[in-house]
């Protein structure tokens, strides 16, 4: 046997307001993805989205089905002769809907690349342009799921879920999860404990997947990759910032409820609102702490992942949160005053698959994590990518 390397890039993106926004960020986000193609020149290509469709999903459905028709037909992606696309796009099925949408390309010059066919639970060579779109009922070579309802008790029933497809790479077997976790409803809420309410449904659904990728009679590595929608420890990370300040607690005149929170500096004569918390608000005085890449300081508050790091592992995160940026087309690099700002948008893996991660000796590699589109509008999500080595082995 003798040992090969074949790179590989992984992207996820939460696209869901590409589409609430028709048209704008289209041709910009394309342009950031085909570059990335360009310069790092990959044989494999996994892409994972979320929220395709959008907000308004079954308005903008027929739009995003082109837009996935419109990276597999680019002249960009010419040399890749082997596509493999799926699009849960029938929102009619509500009970089943996810929103996910998974694309593969495989490289011309990449020969020895199988696809796991989950019915007749056997590989098989990949030849051709294979999409569907639609439910994704009877497709054998993808596995999903929406997450069940007790999963997220007290909210509205929500478009998330998980999407699984296997590979294998020159004899080197592979599990590709696409992954879109439960968000943050209320800001309020989730100021209320630490770790939040939200975080405890997430590691939930979390420990589900994985569960579903590893009970396998022969599981294999695998990469989870989309918007896991993790946040920071939003109450620890506002008490450490204001310690010296006064809260008031605002409600609302129907009900007992906490409507808004306001920390204010009370060392002041002046005195001057550090936060302001509503349901969908997230105001911060010095909300440059989250500008531009001062924004690694907040990664000592990211901590959901950390449940699980017996199990999956990260590259170390060298990027700004991916989310909330501003859809504004002239502030591409400013995040909205909506949500603290988070990172949301991950490559997880197995510990079994960063073992088959190309390093040398000394640890040296040519693995990139980083976010697409740093100083391009791409939506409230800027796409976060992995790229590197395979290491498998050919006859």
């Amino acid at each position: 046997m003798m040992e090969t390397l074949t790179d590989v890039l992984l992207v996820t993106a939460n696209v869901g307001s590409l589409f609430d926004n028709l048209g704008e960020i289209q041709n910009d986000w394309l342009r950031e993805f085909f570059t990335a193609v360009d310069t790092y020149k990959p044989r494999f290509i996994a892409l994972h989205f979320q929220e395709v469709g959008g907000k308004d999903y079954k308005a903008n459905m027929a739009y995003a089905e082109n837009f996935f028709w419109t990276i597999e037909s680019s002249s960009e992606m010419a040399d890749f002769d082997r596509v493999c696309v799926y699009v849960d796009s029938d929102f009619k099925t509500e009970d089943n809907f996810t929103a996910l949408g998974s694309m593969y390309f495989i490289h011309k010059s990449l020969e020895n690349i199988q696809q796991y066919d989950f019915s007749a639970k056997e590989f098989r060579v990949v030849s051709g342009r294979n999409k569907y779109a639609g439910s994704l009922y009877g497709v054998t070579t993808v596995q999903k799921e929406k997450f069940q309802r007790n999963f997220w008790p007290d909210r509205k029933w929500s478009r998330k879920g998980y999407m699984r497809t296997r590979w294998m790479i020159h004899n080197q077997g592979v599990d590709l999860v696409n992954v879109h976790l439960f968000h943050d409803a209320s800001n309020v809420v989730a100021c209320n404990s630490s770790p939040s309410v939200y975080s405890t449904y997430r590691q939930q659904a979390l420990r589900y997947v994985i569960s579903r990728v590893s009970d396998d009679f022969s599981p294999l590595p695998f990469f989870l990759f989309g918007d896991f929608n993790f946040r920071l420890d939003t109450l620890r990370l506002v008490q450490d910032l204001s310690t010296s300040a006064e809260v008031q607690m605002e409600m609302k005149d129907s009900t007992n409820e906490v409507e808004r929170i306001i920390y204010e500096e009370k060392d002041n004569e002046h005195k001057q609102v550090l936060f302001q918390i509503e349901t969908k608000r997230f105001l911060y005085l010095h909300h440059k702490l989250f500008r531009e890449d001062t924004g690694r300081e907040l990664l000592e508050y990211d901590r959901e992942s950390a449940a699980f790091q017996d199990i999956i592992t990260e590259e170390k995160i060298l990027f700004p949160p991916s989310y909330p940026y501003s859809e504004d087309y002239t502030k591409p690099t400013q995040y909205m005053n909506t949500r603290c700002p988070s990172w949301c948008d991950r490559i997880l893996m197995s510990h079994s698959a960063r073992n088959i991660i190309y390093r040398t000796n000394n640890g040296d590699s040519k693995v990139v994590y980083n976010m697409l589109g740093q100083k391009v509008c791409m939506g409230d999500h800027k796409p976060v990518f992995l790229f590197f080595a395979l290491k498998s082995n050919i006859q």
